[in-house]
């Protein structure tokens, strides 16, 4: 069985180790204290009992694991936010397919009226020029 000190919950813990090989199962008075202030206070790593090497390792590993966790978690904050820019990026390009395919609808529309303006205008000339006609026709027999 193993022996771990309980810490209450209310308050920080802040703990010192070194993660090499070394036999010295005794943490150097001057070495900084290794904190994990962003896990919550269950995924602490409860401080080892000095006297017993299979604590040390257990809490050396358990440090391990919660230095893992934090990267997982950054990671998985950036995939997060760029999640968010990709489905940003996606709306954008779906809003553009939208007014595009409606330039395309007006587009048609404005290019039917174009054709029956067209087609208006060269039945004006036709009945412009008949009419001139006439009316020359008129002028020459009077």
């Amino acid at each position: 069985m193993i022996s771990t000190a309980r810490v209450p919950a209310d308050k920080p813990v802040r703990i010192a180790f070194s993660l090499d090989n070394a036999s010295d199962d005794t943490p150097p008075e001057d070495s900084i204290p290794l904190v994990f202030p962003e896990l919550d206070q269950q995924l602490q790593p409860l401080p080892p009992c000095h006297d017993s090497v299979e604590s040390m390792q257990v809490f050396k590993q358990h440090c391990q694991i919660a230095e893992e966790y934090n990267e997982v978690k950054k990671e998985i904050a950036l995939l997060e936010e760029r999640k968010k820019e990709l489905i940003a990026k996606l709306d954008q390009a779906e809003k553009e397919k939208v007014d595009a395919a409606q330039l395309a609808r007006e587009f048609e529309v404005l290019m039917e009226e174009n054709r029956t303006l067209k087609l208006a205008q060269s039945q004006c000339v036709e009945q412009l020029e008949k009419l001139r006609i006439q009316y020359q026709k008129r002028q020459g027999s009077s």
